[in-house]
């Protein structure tokens, strides 16, 4: 929780370098799967019915591709460039559909770095445990800016 707690700004735009990377490994159990399509409304049921996936191309439930996105945006945010920075701009794709329960390995990597627009572009790409891509592309981000010292209690978390 962080009430009452100032948070760590990631790293700013000029501590950033081409070619450096993230790699993250996360696993999909039910409760994600359910606390994501509750959250967001969705019954797709090729997310959820065994039965109705069964009569698919795909044979049993898939992970929704935006899930995967969420993963992304979540490193972002936690660690690369971290609190503070923004996602501007994303182009992903998802060549094989991920099965509930899969484990994801992800490798974010800084391609390019625009001081100017403050814009740093990271690639990114998951495999499952059998080493499948399912997920490829890129995302622009903003890293955090300085801040101003700013005495008082207006910044704080809500």
């Amino acid at each position: 929780m962080l009430l009452g707690k100032k948070r760590k700004l990631g790293r700013q735009i000029e501590d950033m370098s081409i070619g450096e990377k993230l790699t993250l490994t996360e696993k999909i159990e039910d409760k994600d799967l359910l606390l994501f399509l509750g959250l967001t409304n969705d019954s797709n049921p090729l997310y959820i019915q065994h039965d109705y996936a069964s009569q698919t191309p795909y044979k049993k439930p898939i992970v929704p591709s935006i899930m995967l996105t969420g993963f992304v945006t979540s490193a972002v945010s936690k660690y690369m460039p971290g609190p503070g920075s923004h996602l501007k701009e994303q182009n992903l794709r998802f060549p094989k559909p991920l099965y509930h329960y899969a484990t994801i390995d992800y490798t974010f990597e800084v391609k390019s770095i625009d001081r100017p627009n403050y814009e740093v572009e990271i690639a990114v790409q998951a495999v499952d445990e059998s080493g499948d891509l399912v997920l490829k592309g890129t995302v622009i981000v903003c890293p955090p800016h300085k801040l101003e010292r700013f005495e008082g209690s207006a910044l704080d978390n809500f």
